[in-house]
């Protein structure tokens, strides 16, 4: 059985209100060509298949010609897509009907009937182009821990979420009859996960430990975290494809999807890394940080034709001129590339490089207006002026003076 592992699209994500629709489309393009080299059984796409809950019209149509593109050029192959915390899960469901036309299962949310979890929905089985069981696919969509269904009228909220996988693994294992392998999905952040360059502001991230997903699967197919990496220890495979593009500057890792082949319930999976060219990548200049002036003589001197998001990485010893985001704009005026921001980092003075840090008890016997001394010198490397000193001392004196 071979599998084709992605997740994490972010269709409609801008970057400093730059449209990202070109770099989407060229991803799509790959993936689309990727599924015509390796000919999959299935296509896995675990969630945040959209950056916002609410996408637009053309996002919306953008990711319904890329499923039917990618049906097209394999159509044996069956499409699992599950919602991640950014995507609607009643959004994404809507055209489920429709999509299994077109051998596509969507799974947004975790349904019951008559009061029972309807594990058909979760449970996929896989076959080849001769019909015959290659494998099952658990899809389980993004859901909080709090959130899940109690299966049992007594079980504390806090355990649902692993009694629900260890549950879900048990109803596949009493129909894997024939030793099949199997392959969960989930849109979740498992503890220890490098979450280098991560920046989720929707939900946030609640991290668990692999052992809640149970086990019983031969491959795990994660999304959310957008670093690509492979997690193992003696009984689990897991891996986060991660996601197909960089979302922001700090994802400076290499992107790619994921081939996944199995021979049988119980193998390690062979997994075969296809990188993704983005044709537009996120540049820093410099590297590291240096004064404004240098950092915009290297925007102004680069490639003219190399299509490119900046950002400038500037040393502040005071301040920024009030122009300064002018002129990088103006620096790459006519260029194919596209300023995006400055980021700053102040210069460490000789009194802040050589500042204690201070322990628990030593905290406590500090004063507030000690405490704003620090920080403010840490913060920028001055000490707090006097006009400033007091205007915070007279704060304090007027919230313990409202307190007493």
């Amino acid at each position: 059985m071979k599998l084709l592992h992605t997740s994490d699209w972010h269709l409609g994500h801008s970057l400093y209100n730059f449209d990202r629709t070109a770099e989407q489309q060229a991803f799509l393009k790959q993936l689309t060509e990727a599924v015509r080299t390796h000919r999959p059984d299935a296509l896995l796409i675990s969630g945040d298949v959209y950056h916002y809950s609410s996408p637009s019209a053309s996002t919306q149509r953008m990711y319904t010609d890329a499923i039917l593109a990618i049906h097209d050029a394999c159509p044996t192959m069956q499409i699992i897509v599950t919602a991640g915390n950014h995507d609607s899960s009643s959004r994404l469901e809507i055209d489920s009907n429709l999509w299994k036309h077109f051998r596509v299962h969507v799974i947004g949310s975790i349904d019951r009937k008559d009061n029972q979890v309807l594990w058909e929905k979760h449970i996929i089985p896989l076959a080849d182009e001769s019909g015959k069981l290659t494998g099952y696919v658990i899809a389980v969509p993004h859901c909080y821990p709090q959130n899940f269904p109690a299966l049992h009228p007594d079980i504390p909220r806090d355990e649902r979420q692993a009694d629900f996988f260890h549950t879900l693994l048990e109803e596949t294992a009493k129909r894997n009859t024939t030793g099949v392998p199997v392959i969960l999905m989930a849109h979740l952040a498992v503890a220890g996960s490098d979450i280098t360059g991560h920046d989720d502001g929707i939900g946030g991230m609640d991290y668990l430990p692999i052992e809640t997903l149970g086990e019983g699967y031969d491959y795990l197919a994660l999304g959310h975290i957008h670093c690509p990496q492979t997690l193992r220890n003696t009984k689990q495979y897991a891996r986060y494809s991660g996601s197909p593009l960089p979302v922001n500057f700090d994802e400076t890792y290499p992107h790619s999807m994921t081939c996944v082949e199995l021979s049988r319930h119980g193998d390690t999976p062979k997994l075969e890394i296809i990188p993704i060219d983005n044709p537009f990548p996120l540049v820093t200049l410099p590297k590291e940080p240096a004064p404004f002036e240098t950092a915009l003589k290297e925007l102004q001197t680069f490639p003219a034709d190399n299509p490119a998001y900046i950002r400038l990485n500037v040393l502040l010893k005071d301040y920024l001129s009030p122009d300064c985001n002018e002129q990088a704009s103006q620096a790459v005026r006519d260029k194919a590339c596209r300023f995006c921001y400055i980021r700053t980092q102040r210069e460490t003075s000789a009194s802040s490089a050589t500042a204690t840090s201070l322990n628990i008890q030593e905290l406590k016997e500090q004063s507030p207006l000690e405490i704003a001394d620090h920080y403010f010198e840490e913060a920028t490397g001055e000490p707090l002026d006097e006009e400033l000193r007091h205007l915070l001392k007279t704060v304090i004196d007027t919230v313990r003076e409202e307190q007493q």
